[in-house]
């Protein structure tokens, strides 16, 4: 068998094909904040809060979050992992953390699994950005 190779717009189509069969939202889809406040409450709401001068539950608060440095919410004992990390959370620091926060920062005692589907972790981050004064 011949193998010739794959010039590089055929590599980005199957490359967006890749991603589409991943169930990736399609270019163009705008995140949704409204939509991701729900999924915040369903998903996180249990542990964290997102009230401006808010306090902490068994997890930060995380009004303010778009810009800060990880494991800097006064007063909150983070683990050493969070605190270590140097991160300053962005949307994409923040996809990366909650598609998989344990093999993001190996350490982190947060209990929480991920969310997998990338359209949901993307409304989420949008309704996280809305949180600042």
């Amino acid at each position: 068998m011949t193998h010739f190779p794959i010039c590089a717009r055929r590599r980005s189509i199957l490359a967006a094909m890749a991603l589409l069969a991943a169930g990736l939202p399609a270019a163009g889809r705008a995140a949704d904040a409204t939509r991701g406040a729900d999924l915040f409450d369903n998903y996180c709401g249990e542990c964290h809060t997102t009230r401006a001068g808010g306090g902490s539950r068994s997890a930060p608060n995380l009004f303010g979050l778009m810009g800060r440095r990880t494991g800097t919410v006064e007063g909150f004992a983070y683990s050493d992992a969070n605190r270590a990390a140097g991160w300053v959370w962005s949307p994409e620091t923040l996809d990366t953390y909650l598609a998989a926060p344990k093999t993001a920062m190996p350490g982190t005692v947060m209990k929480f699994q991920g969310v997998k589907d990338p359209a949901e972790r993307a409304d989420i981050i949008a309704f996280l950005a809305t949180l600042h004064g």
